[in-house]
């Protein structure tokens, strides 16, 4: 275990090429990262980094044996974690980061269910409206719509992101209700202000035969979040392009009507993103495969606008 611990330090400072990151992301101190590696230098009898007061470089040798080792190690590692999780309960703190409106209407109400199962995982989430560094600010998962993944993150889809025109019965018995995308530009639209460029935006409808059409709504009201602007579309203030998923309560309670419904905006799809190492936490790993299982099984259906 003496020689894993060196490799498993070694690795760790290869990828990252410091010490101290290595050592933040293994748990130890900077100290003790350089101690394995040294160790493993002289078990091996050659030097694999160069070393200088401002960066740390792998050598010929150390980068060969990198390409060599890495995926072994992660193989072996693993390989253990899955024979130690077969013993261990899920258990501990599991801090995820997500959405208000989303995270309170489709993921709180799982929470129950979850903890019957794995009564020893304690839920420590954070409802915001941002996308986290997981890393940088220790988070075990988010979920969040379409996000760009970094190096060592990846997701699973829970549902897709598509947006339809909708308004109230009310609005739509003193409007006439649109036959095409060009029509919405002509009645009170209920715009959103993207909280990222402060912009109003503007969406690019697609039919079902996969023709498009710009769409730009006339301001009559304008909120820079999704549960606003459908809120205000049940006052029947405007027509609106509004997420499904946030839509859809008020879509089955008839407070809203779907309008052009051969028509809609793809935005993507929400997903869960993690660290994408193989040694994931049983606690993380279990919330995923049970969020995803959910959703894919009961509320994605009911997510997609074709």
């Amino acid at each position: 275990m003496e020689t894993l611990g060196n490799l498993t330090s070694f690795v760790r400072a290869a990828e990252a090429l410091n010490f101290s990151e290595a050592a933040r992301r293994l748990g130890i101190s900077a100290a003790a990262v350089s101690k394995n590696v040294a160790r493993l230098e002289s078990n091996l009898g050659t030097r694999l980094f160069h070393r200088s007061t401002r960066r740390l470089t792998l050598t010929e040798a150390g980068e060969r044996f990198y390409a060599e080792v890495a995926d072994s190690l992660d193989n072996i590692q693993a390989a253990i974690a899955r024979i130690d999780e077969a013993r261990q309960v899920p258990a501990g703190r599991l801090r995820v980061s997500l959405s208000p409106s989303f995270g309170m209407t489709y993921v709180l109400p799982l929470l129950a269910d979850f903890k019957q199962r794995y009564p020893e995982v304690v839920p420590d989430w954070h409802f915001e409206n941002r996308r986290v560094d997981l890393v940088a600010e220790g988070f075990d998962a988010a979920i969040s719509g379409a996000v760009e993944l970094v190096p060592g993150v990846v997701a699973r889809e829970l549902c897709k992101l598509h947006l339809v025109a909708v308004a109230s019965p009310a609005f739509l018995k003193a409007n006439p209700a649109p036959r095409g995308p060009d029509d919405l530009a002509g009645l009170d639209g209920i715009v959103v202000r993207s909280t990222q460029s402060g912009r109003l935006r503007s969406w690019t409808l697609q039919h079902s035969d996969g023709t498009t059409c710009d769409v730009s709504l006339k301001p009559s009201v304008i909120m820079n979040d999704p549960e606003a602007i459908c809120r205000c579309a049940v006052m029947g203030l405007g027509v609106t392009l509004a997420p499904v998923d946030c839509a859809y309560p008020w879509l089955q309670r008839g407070d809203l009507v779907r309008l052009l419904p051969d028509w809609h905006v793809d935005l993507g799809a929400v997903v869960v993103y993690y660290s994408g190492q193989k040694l994931l936490p049983s606690k993380t790993r279990v919330f995923i495969d049970f969020l995803v299982d959910h959703f894919q099984t009961q509320l994605a259906p009911q997510f997609r606008a074709v």
